[in-house]
This record gives C-alpha cells, structure tokens and sequence, in this order.
C-alpha cells in the first residue's frame, strides 16, 4: 500500500564511521515512494565504551520515525539502569519514553520542529528525512517539563515508526525492536536474526490484539496497520483500562542480550524495505560476497539497496523506502575484554526489573 512516484528517486544519503572497535556504513534511499518516511541513527561513541545504532521505519508520515532517531538514545543514557549497566532495561524504558514526550503542548512543538509542512490527512507536521550526528545527538539535560499552550491536550500523534536499536558495549549487544525493521548477526557466515518481526498474525500478538478491543482483517490490526508494535500510532493506544504494555499496538520492545565472540563477522540493522526483497541469509550471503572488494561499508549498502529496488511498482516489493546499517566488529572480540568460554557462548541475559523478555536470543533463520 501506499502513492507511488513515476519514477525512482534513487539519490542516496550515505556515511560511514569508525573507532577503535568498530566501523560502520549506511545509506537510505527513498525509491519509489513519494515521500520518504524512514529515519536512522548511528552513534559511535554515546559514551566512551557504548555505540548506538539504529533504524526507523515510520509510516502514515515521518515525524516520529524522525523524533526517534533524534531521541530515543537519549532517553536511554538518561535512564538510571544505563548508569547501573542495564542496557537491556534502559533501552525497554526508552521506548515507551517516545510514546510519553510526543504528548501534550511540548510533544506537539516537537514535532513541528521537526517538519514543514502539515499532513492534511493526519494532522502532523512532516518534514525531511533527518538523522543526527556526533556534534548534535547529546545535547544538554532536557526534564521534558510540562508546557502550558493550545494543544495542552495532545494525546500524540497519528503517525507512528517501528525501531530497531542495537548497542554495543565491549562485547555485550543488546537488540530492542518494535515493528517489522530487523536486526541481524553473522556469526562465521550464518545468519541469526536478533529480532522478531511483529505482525498481528503470531499467537501472542493477536492474543494481546483481541483482549485490547481490537480486531484483526487482512492481516492489519482494525484492517489499517500491518504491524502489531510500533511508536507512536496514539488511536490504537486509547484502552483506559490498559497499561501501554498491553494496548492492541503497543511500543513494547522485545530486548534480546548477546554476548559477541570472535565468531562474530558484522551485524546489519535494516527496514522491511530491504527484508521484503531479501531473507536474512541471502543479505549476510550477499555483503559477504561484496564487503573485502567495495571501497566503504556505505558501498556495500549502497549495492544492496539498489539490488532490491523494484524496476516497477507492479509487483509490490522492492518499491518501499529503504534504509541499511551495516556494522563490522574491527578485531577479535576477545581483545575488547576477557571472557571465558562459557561468557562467549552465553546466548543471552535476562535484564532485571519488569522488562518483558524475548524468547528469541540468538536464533537461525529457518531454511524456508
């Protein structure tokens, strides 16, 4: 679904990145859409051990998907499980936080702020893709204090995003994922998927769908959204009687904690715009064939999105907007910190507290 243009727009906004542990490269390309609605953010160095990647794949329009990748990194620093190490719980928190500071007067100025126009349709200001860097993405403290103003009552916005986060600490990655984006490893050249794609149709997601008052047609929760996670989309969260964890969409993450070894070849974080055209295997199969003979990782991006990209809007796929980080551990994780044996195996931690934990770890993408 969705208006497409007669023609590609195949300009692509690229960039790459290093430290002493690791180098990364993106590119998102717009395609066929007529408006580009994802958002990305890539963050070597948001402390001095801790990087931060992230993609957003924001539909209905682009401002929370713009508001995330400005955000949401923040909120997890802010978080005081991040100060005590609980990545898993500061990332959980984080992105129920997006839901919160988008209301009221502040979470409307915001959201201005960051578009140009308004939506007719929706009512919420959009604007250009947007994605923060190194001198801009830590600003100083901000308590989101309560604004007096017009639109006091904002219940949030119309629009919504999926995220898809990845942070790297020495050898510790922790994945937090809301929607269809996906995050992937490959470790000594086979594809895991740290991430499951949440669509209305798994047995939890409709469960939790059904209880909330909500119905499920052709795939899409109340016959309009494809996705049974995501930020934002404040009319499927309007259950008086809920708490945000059990709404019929909810931006409840799945947080899945891995422990890196030397096995460990990259890991990619990419929108459905590209999992639509390609399985996790067949995209690992691929950057493996091209990542020693491109000039860049942003190269290596670059040939993928232009190898999904649809000659014709006829078949559907391969015409949505598309947005890939790719990132490569630079020497042995082992060097990064010492740890046994039985630490590099471990598939994954349970963050303390009340975070929901997935089930998912460390899990091979099935042949089919």
């Amino acid at each position: 679904m969705g208006v497409y243009l007669s023609t590609p727009k195949t300009e692509k906004l690229s960039e790459d990145g290093e430290n002493d542990k690791l180098k990364f490269g993106l590119s998102s390309m717009q395609g066929w859409r007529a408006t580009m609605e994802d958002a990305h953010s890539a963050l070597l160095d948001i402390d001095n051990d801790t990087s931060f990647f992230g993609v957003f794949d924001g539909h209905g329009g682009r401002v929370v998907a713009k508001f995330c990748a400005k955000y949401l990194h923040r909120e997890v620093l802010r978080s005081e499980a991040y100060s005590a190490g609980d990545l898993g719980t500061a990332a959980h928190k984080a992105f129920f936080r997006m839901d919160e500071m988008m209301r009221g007067q502040r979470g409307w100025r915001e959201l201005q702020a960051l578009g140009d126009k308004i939506n007719q349709i929706s009512g919420i200001i959009e604007g250009l893709i947007w994605s923060p860097r190194g001198s801009d993405s830590n600003d100083q403290h901000d308590d989101w204090a309560f604004e007096e103003g017009p639109h006091s009552d904002f219940a949030g916005p119309t629009c919504g995003s999926t995220a898809c986060v990845a942070i790297v600490r020495n050898n510790q990655l922790v994945v937090a994922n809301a929607g269809d984006s996906r995050c992937v490893i490959s470790r000594n050249g086979q594809a895991y998927n740290l991430s499951r794609d949440h669509k209305p149709e798994l047995e939890a997601e409709r469960e939790r769908i059904l209880k909330a008052g909500g119905y499920i047609q052709m795939g899409r929760v109340n016959g309009t959204i494809n996705l049974s996670r995501a930020i934002g989309d404040i009319e499927f969260k309007q259950n008086k009687f809920l708490s945000p964890d059990k709404q019929m969409l909810t931006a409840n993450p799945d947080i899945n904690t891995v422990e890196l070894c030397d096995d460990d070849d990259f890991l990619v974080l990419a929108c459905d715009g590209i999992w639509d055209c390609m399985s996790s295997q067949q995209l690992v199969d691929f950057i493996h064939e091209h990542i020693n003979t491109e000039s860049s990782l942003s190269a290596v991006c670059e040939r993928v999105l232009d190898r999904c990209l649809a000659p014709s809007t006829l078949g559907g796929e391969g015409c949505d907007n598309m947005t890939m980080i790719l990132v490569q551990f630079k020497k042995p994780i082992s060097q990064n910190k010492n740890v046994s044996p039985a630490e590099q195996s471990a598939a994954g931690k349970q963050p303390t507290g009340d975070t929901h934990w997935s089930e998912i770890h460390v899990t091979e993408e099935s042949s089919s």
